[in-house]
């Protein structure tokens, strides 16, 4: 297959590539920039483990081709922590025991932070929307759901 240009933005960092036609988002972020965070569960969009954002929406990567995010600013779980500081999701998610095996964990997060991010007050009913299309075998989504209420709920006290 004939690749094509892909201009597109990861963590802040900037790439001009070569990619072909078929070749998923979450591939070219796994195979071709080691960037092994987001994860393939199901490989068919159903167990969110492949969430990242795209401009600040969760996406997810396993069926969004890599030319279809061309111009558009990615997140991964890996550029949530800033200067060596862990984002206040995951700090949260550590806080509440909300990660066990890790599976799930940067999607979970990742579906959390563009909650946070396009709706900084949402509740409860919001918080287990966001979630609600990712697969989490171990925890019983109550320790994942307090930590983001946690990270809400203190953004309500810096008003």
């Amino acid at each position: 297959m004939n690749k094509q240009p892909l201009e597109i933005s990861i963590n802040g960092d900037c790439y001009s590539l070569a990619v072909e036609p078929n070749r998923t988002l979450l591939e070219l972020l796994r195979e071709d920039l080691d960037l092994t965070g987001a994860k393939e569960g199901c490989g068919e969009g159903v167990c969110g483990g492949c969430t990242v954002l795209m401009d600040g929406k969760p996406v997810r990567s396993c069926l969004t081709l890599a030319l279809e995010a061309s111009g558009t600013h990615i997140t991964t779980v890996e550029g949530l922590a800033q200067k060596g500081e862990l984002d206040p999701l995951q700090q949260s998610f550590i806080e509440h025991g909300a990660v066990q095996c890790g599976f799930c964990t940067s999607g979970m997060l990742m579906a959390a932070k563009g909650l946070a991010l396009n709706n900084p007050h949402a509740g409860n009913k919001e918080i287990r929307n966001a979630i609600s299309g990712h697969i989490c075998r171990c925890t019983g989504y109550t320790k994942i759901i307090e930590a983001v209420e946690a990270v809400v709920d203190r953004s309500l006290e810096k008003r």
